[in-house]
């Protein structure tokens, strides 16, 4: 009841769509949520309610119709959170015959990520990660451009605080 009959068109393209978008809509949430089998639900999530909407999506941009939903549900997910999100070494591992080099950076990435407050971590993952404008990132995240702007610079500020933190304690270690 409520599906689509079979041969209606409803899903003309959708398929071809949901697999480009899939690998880039996931690496994207696990940098925002830290974990590979959230944000595969989450992506899974977003992309039935693109296909839901499908008819009207397609006339838009279906991509950033996606990319919105997911950011919604990060959001939803993060309201809901009693707990922490650990973070294992097969953190944004799509891969499992990458190096352990690159599965040090990711998880790198991920500790400096955790670092930043939810809305810090969005702004970071969309502007640099999706490599959003500023004004494409306030309109995925529904805030002002200023918003966008203010919480980027205090993201970064704080990103090269924990990054140098890092690198020291690293060398006091050796």
């Amino acid at each position: 009841m409520g599906d689509a009959p079979a041969g209606d068109g409803v899903d003309d393209g959708f398929d071809e769509f949901a697999a480009a978008a899939w690998p880039r809509l996931h690496r994207a949430e696990v940098l925002l949520c830290g974990d590979h089998h959230l944000a595969e639900d989450l992506v899974q999530t977003a992309l039935a309610r693109t296909f839901a909407r499908w008819r009207k999506v397609r006339r838009e941009d279906a991509l950033a119709y996606a990319r919105r939903t997911l950011v919604n549900l990060n959001i939803d997910r993060h309201r809901r959170r009693l707990g922490t999100v650990e973070v294992g070494d097969d953190a944004l591992q799509t891969h499992p015959e990458r190096t352990d080099e690159r599965a040090e950076q990711r998880d790198e990435v991920v500790r400096l990520l955790r670092t930043l407050t939810d809305r810090e971590r969005r702004v970071v993952v969309l502007r640099h990660y999706l490599d959003l404008s500023e004004a494409e990132a306030a309109r995925e995240l529904g805030v002002a451009p200023g918003t966008v702007k203010s919480a980027l610079s205090r993201a970064l500020a704080k990103l090269r605080v924990a990054a140098q933190a890092g690198a020291v304690e690293e060398v006091v270690e050796r």
